[in-house]
């Protein structure tokens, strides 16, 4: 999943109204955060192999510190940990602990059988709908779109440069989605593309922030 991730990030925004939308989005990225930094540090290992699946290249055949249902837990409970005790937000608290653990429901659904449920455990899971680039476009499409509607009903825009700022954004996430379920090779090595991913996911992380300064929550 790629967008899938930012629409659940968008729409947790409307059940936690104190948090920020940049620190949501982060929760929902954290998971391939981590694996892209780990990826580069030689800790856990993909490799680029074309054909693999219908709309993605990788083979994410090492990754179970990232990716496995129980260190997402663990890392979303950090996550969520270190948010309350900075801001004492306990609804906040929960909706990132449950939009980082999302991240492990959407690959499941997405990926093939690469999807570890804890570290050491020989059994993988995934329902393979990177196979199908219609499938793709209809589930995590209609997550993203769910999730764009449901953020801009919860919020308005401060001014005119708030609603030009997201739908820039919005505008190049959907283009940068449509264009990978191509399923075209990376340029580069393994590194090389790790480095692009977490280039790209830090600045949309930092657009989440600014964005969400530039907006209100609705009054209910």
């Amino acid at each position: 999943m790629f967008v899938g991730h930012y629409g659940i990030g968008l729409a947790a925004k409307r059940f936690a109204p104190q948090t920020s939308l940049g620190t949501l989005i982060l929760a929902a990225l954290l998971a391939d955060l981590l694996a892209w930094t780990l990826v580069v540090a030689g800790t856990e290992h993909f490799a680029i192999q074309p054909g693999i699946t219908a709309t993605n290249s990788l083979d994410l055949y090492d990754y179970p510190i990232s990716h496995s249902l129980a260190t997402d837990a663990v890392w979303g409970a950090l996550l969520a940990a270190g948010y309350y005790f900075v801001r004492r937000y306990w609804i906040g608290s929960l909706l990132i602990f449950l939009v980082v653990l999302s991240h492990w429901f959407l690959d499941l659904i997405a990926h093939r059988a690469d999807m570890p449920l804890l570290p050491g455990l020989p059994r993988y899971y995934g329902l393979g709908l990177y196979n199908s680039r219609i499938g793709m476009i209809a589930v995590e499409g209609l997550i993203w779109l769910g999730g764009v509607v449901i953020y801009l009903r919860a919020t308005t825009s401060k001014k005119r440069l708030g609603t030009a700022v997201l739908w820039i954004g919005v505008a190049a996430l959907t283009w940068v989605w449509l264009f990978s379920l191509r399923g075209l090779p990376p340029p580069g090595t393994i590194v090389q593309v790790a480095t692009w991913s977490l280039a790209f996911m830090s600045v949309t992380v930092v657009w989440a922030y600014w964005i969400d300064d530039m907006r209100v929550v609705k009054d209910e």
